[in-house]
């Protein structure tokens, strides 16, 4: 059997499929890195091009809204030309960009590249997924999501670490041009590797329009998000903005049910298992990347230290990350969904709640870190129940869906502990810090009892 021929997991499970999830879980690390990354380099970033502070903002955001605007979007394409193709041209994208961004000269071409990554990520990431979901199979699948999940939780931290490795050596162009050999050897070995696909749903028209809908109404409610952090949530901006997204997405919704070839079939978030997951992930996420930041601030604002000791005390969250979701994805066909994601919300909780009681270095390093582990685990549950059950022509819409979620639940954990913590992130005191924990601890122990009662039995 040569490489070219088209293989199922459902059929014939292919002999390369776990060397396969390595290179695609190693670019879905790279883009979950570049969520985190450039925080740290921003300082050197703001010196060197002289940026203002509104351009250092989108230097973070844009990525964001591109990553998570378009990702239903990628999803789609990947069911209707094959996730091959789209994973393919996603890492040309990615790659390419990051080249570009690392040489901007100017904060208005350091904001395009950034907007490109973003485009590049959005191809990427659900197809990628959605070929693991083809894969595997079984128990199998719950194992792969397991990696996937572990890759991608701790991306997040690792790339606090590995920004502050970059910026405090060769300098924050780095921190995109080590992309650039990174996608180049991944696509080269997955062009190789990944067999040919014959695309299981029949071919239609791009819903071009229901893309433009769901990508604005998108882009618009994270910007809401982010921006909330700055302007304040009751604000008539942010209310405006938020009425404006929800205008778009039921819009979209009705051109869904009469579109000829639709974008997505909007039942599939009616069901019950794609409902739950996409709680969880955005939970997880948010979680993640509140305590992220809570942890970069309060390390380098009350404490005063440096990138690179920053990075390396976030070491630990990324391993805890990656051990949590490891665990569970080889026990989730063992102890079911329900009982881990109930398990994993609880753990994150009491992790939030050490430095909630006791605000010191040792403290939010050991509480986050416990909390990791309780969010790696619940990526795994997200994962498998909103992704166990689809049909191999769903899986990308599927995929797409769920990704999408994880950028809003970044974009939404920032806004919120950026809103509560500011009046320790922009002043002396550390009260804002403590409440910011609470909120996370009590959020994490809210969704505990919500997963309990939303989350699926397994069949049979």
């Amino acid at each position: 059997m040569t490489h070219d021929e088209t293989t199922t997991a459902a059929v014939a499970p292919h002999p390369w499929r776990w060397r396969i999830l390595g290179f695609l879980g190693v670019a879905q690390l790279m883009l979950i890195l570049d969520v985190t990354v450039v925080a740290i380099a921003l300082p050197q970033i703001e010196t060197d091009l002289g940026a203002s502070r509104e351009a250092l903002t989108w230097t973070v955001s844009a990525y964001a809204l591109a990553f998570g605007g378009l990702m239903l979007l990628g999803g789609r394409l990947a069911d209707l030309v094959g996730a091959k193709r789209v994973v393919l041209a996603g890492l040309a994208v990615f790659t390419t960009a990051s080249l570009l961004t690392g040489l901007a000269e100017s904060s208005e071409l350091l904001i395009a590249g950034r907007v490109a990554q973003g485009v590049g990520a959005a191809l990427l990431s659900p197809a990628a997924l959605s070929l693991v979901v083809t894969l595997f199979d079984g128990d199998e699948r719950n194992r792969a999501l397991g990696v996937w999940s572990a890759l991608g939780g701790g991306g997040a931290a690792l790339g606090v670490l590995l920004g502050g490795l970059l910026t405090a050596g060769p300098g924050w162009p780095w921190v995109f041009f080590v992309n650039v050999p990174i996608g180049l050897v991944i696509a080269v070995a997955l062009a190789r590797l990944l067999p040919r696909q014959i695309v299981p749903a029949p071919r239609g028209r791009l819903d071009l329009f229901g893309a433009l809908l769901v990508t604005a109404s998108s882009g618009t409610l994270i910007y809401a998000l982010i921006q909330a952090g700055d302007g304040g949530w009751l604000t008539v901006t942010t209310g405006l903005l938020v009425l404006v997204a929800a205008a778009g997405y039921l819009a979209f919704v009705t051109w869904q049910r009469r579109a000829g070839a639709p974008l997505m079939d909007v039942r599939l978030l009616a069901r019950r298992p794609v409902a739950t997951g996409t709680f969880l992930i955005l939970l997880a996420t948010a979680l993640m990347i509140a305590v992220f930041f809570l942890g970069t601030f309060y390390f380098q604002h009350a404490h005063s230290y440096g990138p690179l000791r920053t990075g390396l005390l976030f070491l630990p969250v990324a391993l805890a990350t990656m051990v949590g979701a490891q665990l569970t994805g080889r026990s989730i066909a063992t102890l079911g969904a329900r009982r881990l994601g109930v398990i994993g919300l609880l753990v994150a909780a009491a992790g939030m709640t050490v430095p909630a009681l006791w605000l010191h270095p040792a403290a939010v390093v050991a509480g986050v870190s416990v909390g990791a582990a309780g969010t790696g685990a619940i990526f795994v549950v997200a994962s498998a129940t909103a992704l166990g059950q689809v049909a191999p022509h769903e899986a990308g819409v599927a995929s797409g869906i769920v990704s999408t979620f994880h950028e809003f639940g970044a974009a939404s954990g920032a806004a919120v502990v950026s809103s509560v913590a500011a009046a320790s992130i922009v002043g002396d005191t550390l009260d804002g810090f403590t409440n910011a924990f609470i909120v996370a601890a009590v959020a994490a122990a809210a969704a505990a009892v919500v997963a309990a009662v939303i989350t699926p039995r397994p069949q049979g």
